[in-house]
């Protein structure tokens, strides 16, 4: 036996109707399709609702607002720091330590505890984070932004691809 011997068992499948062929069988004429009217014709595009205004229409579009000028930080904690050899930390060390972005902004925060006194330099720190790195004999330098000190450039295509 070879492949091209190979058969469905008898009874198994059957042949689709072919309706709309002429008279000569089943499904001639109108096709089981009935007589005239919207669903004896052609094609109903998706979503058409009998002339009443589709949902996709109906619907609002494009709400809220995407801030193009949002600041994202790469955030890192203090059982983070904790773990970093040295009492220096600034992006540099994080970046080497596989804490932060290559580019990104460094904000710390306060999960954790700091046990030795660091040297923090970092573009942003949140008031617990600063209070723990305080108390523990450190100290905390806010670095400016690579942007200067107003707002970052605006992102996205609508407002930068002019």
């Amino acid at each position: 036996m070879k492949v091209h011997d190979l058969k469905p068992a008898p009874g198994s499948s059957r042949a689709r109707r072919r309706v709309g062929r002429g008279i000569g069988g089943k499904g001639g004429k109108t096709a089981g399709r009935g007589t005239k009217g919207q669903s004896a014709r052609g094609q109903i595009p998706a979503g058409f609702e009998g002339g009443q205004l589709p949902l996709a229409q109906r619907i609002p579009k494009l709400k809220g607002f995407k801030n193009p000028f949002r600041v994202e930080y790469n955030a890192v904690n203090l059982d983070a720091l904790e773990k970093i050899p040295g009492n220096n930390v600034n992006p540099d060390t994080l970046r080497a330590a596989g804490l932060a972005h290559k580019h990104g902004l460094i904000k710390v925060l306060g999960r954790g505890s700091v046990t030795r006194a660091l040297e923090v330099h970092v573009h942003a720190v949140s008031k617990s984070a600063e209070k723990a790195i305080t108390d523990a004999g450190g100290s905390v330098e806010i670095l400016p932004p690579p942007f200067g000190h107003g707002r970052p450039p605006a992102k996205g295509n609508a407002l930068t691809n002019r």
